[in-house]
């Protein structure tokens, strides 16, 4: 059974950073993206940022320069760096993960971030 587990979330001021991360496990397949996904209190959950597994990378408009995705040296792991945080950015994360050959998608039951001073 898949599962996949976030954490670094919290509340911190404007302009601050925050690094998230998950990790999968339970799948003895390698997953070929992973991902961030973010929803906002009463909105539609909405991309962050996914990594493929070589390295590709998309990013929501809203983060772009200010928010890293990485990948981590151990297996499933996933990472993102967000800096110079802003009051919008309050959500609840989630972490995603997919195989190519497969159309589900596998998700963590989310962290949240609170931005605020």
């Amino acid at each position: 059974q898949v599962e996949l587990v976030e954490s670094g979330g919290g509340l911190v001021q404007p302009g601050r950073s925050l690094r998230l991360s998950c990790t999968a496990s339970g799948s003895p397949f390698s997953f070929d993206t992973m991902g961030w996904y973010r929803q906002p209190l009463g909105k539609a959950r909405e991309l962050v940022a996914i990594i493929g597994n070589g390295g590709s990378t998309n990013y929501g408009d809203s983060v772009k320069g200010r928010f890293t995705i990485s990948r981590g040296n151990a297996e499933n792991t996933v990472y993102l760096q967000m800096n110079n945080l802003r009051s919008e950015d309050t959500a609840v994360y989630y972490c995603s993960a997919k195989r190519a050959i497969e159309s589900h998608t596998y998700w963590g039951q989310g962290t949240q971030v609170t931005v605020s001073s």
